[in-house]
């Protein structure tokens, strides 16, 4: 874990173009031998699977490195004589698909999505909430730090294709989570949709829907990691994670189904919650972006704000009400370290919901910068 936690720092304190691959390198390492040693049955193939995916995305990224340092005007791998590269939007083309490619393998974004469900069951359930939790953020740090100051020419043009992307995977993943009973997968797919929402959020390139993206980053790694601590514990005590195999939990355990029911809902982003702040930002960047794609967009992104709820209470009708079995029968109530954490983590959403702005205010320079970035490439552009 400290290694893990070593690369993660470091990939997002780089300001070297090889230290930033190496660190992005070395935080995968750790997580490769924790799902081989300790997941599941499948661990083997799920982990090869999750390392030619993220190794092929890596090598992509190197790639572009390099060939970025070659336009340097001081031949350096630093972040500031990357900054400096005159590009044309034409030229930027490869290098920005080569790097969001890695990006988006991390994230991770349809259709490079495939090895997250099965990784995310398999893995040991630590190792998935540094996994969906942390290191998915590096992919959305890396377009912020990386690719929208470099590239900003291709990022533009480029934005409505990606854009589209991400929506189809949003809905994909939601259509997907509808019909899953395993807790882990559903969880997972729900991932895969929200963080379809970030990167859509990511190229509105103006600063609703960027400060939205920041915003989420810190909402979904929170409550993503109580649906873990959640789903984990059900799983411990009641050897299952089918939905179909549960019930009655509220009468059997009442503390941990008053968690769940604030930390699910929470994760679709109901008024005074965390997430409803940041969806909100990046739907209302959505509508005002600058073509009239978005307002499509918009529309079909909503509607994954309906699956979300449908998926949602379904899994919360499922596991939490009706009748107990012999399954749910003995269970007893989650302890008193398992509510300590829990309530940080629904303090943590209560107070992020009602008062975001230090937040907000933290995080409005970078977006500030980046927007005054693509509004004078598009006004460029549009001449």
């Amino acid at each position: 874990m400290l290694l893990a936690q070593a690369g993660i720092m470091g990939v997002f304190l780089a300001a070297d173009a090889l230290l930033f691959y190496f660190f992005w390198e070395l935080a995968l390492i750790p997580m490769y031998f924790l799902c081989s040693q300790w997941g599941g049955e499948t661990r083997i193939a799920v982990t090869f699977k999750f390392f030619i995916y993220t190794f092929i995305g890596s090598l992509l990224m190197l790639i572009s490195i390099l060939y970025l340092y070659g336009q340097t005007p001081d031949h350096s791998f630093s972040i500031e004589s990357f900054y400096n590269i005159n590009l044309t939007s034409k030229q930027q083309s490869l290098p920005f698909w080569l790097m969001f490619v890695a990006f988006a393998v991390k994230m991770p974004i349809f259709p490079l999505h495939t090895w997250q469900p099965d990784t995310y069951e398999q893995a040991p359930t630590s190792t998935t909430m540094i996994l969906s939790g942390v290191m998915v953020k590096m992919g959305v740090f890396g377009l912020i730090r990386w690719l929208f100051p470099i590239l900003s020419g291709a990022s533009f043009i480029w934005g409505d294709v990606v854009t589209l992307i991400a929506i189809i995977g949003m809905i994909y993943a939601s259509l997907i989570a509808l019909r899953q009973d395993d807790l882990k997968r559903l969880v997972a797919y729900s991932s895969i949709a929200h963080i379809g929402l970030l990167c859509a959020g990511m190229f509105t390139q103006n600063a609703s829907g960027m400060q939205g993206v920041m915003i989420q980053m810190f909402s979904h790694g929170i409550n993503i990691i109580g649906l873990w601590i959640v789903v984990d514990w059900i799983e411990r005590k009641t050897g299952t994670r089918k939905m179909s195999e549960l019930g009655g939990l509220a009468q059997k355990a009442p503390a941990l189904t008053i968690f769940f029911v604030i930390i699910a809902l929470a994760n679709i982003a109901l008024p005074l919650t965390n997430a409803f702040v940041g969806e909100f930002l990046i739907f209302n960047g959505l509508l005002g972006s600058f073509t009239h794609y978005y307002v499509w967009y918009t529309v079909f992104a909503g509607v994954c704000i309906i699956l979300g709820a449908a998926y949602t209470l379904r899994m919360i009708r499922k596991v939490a009400y009706g009748e107990t079995n012999e399954i749910t029968a003995n269970v007893k109530d989650i302890s008193l370290n398992g509510k300590l954490a829990l309530g940080i983590i629904v303090v943590l959403i209560l107070a992020a919901g009602i008062y975001p702005q230090p937040i907000l205010d933290l995080t409005s320079g970078s977006t500030d910068s980046l927007v005054d970035k693509f509004d004078i490439i598009r006004k460029a552009l549009l001449k």
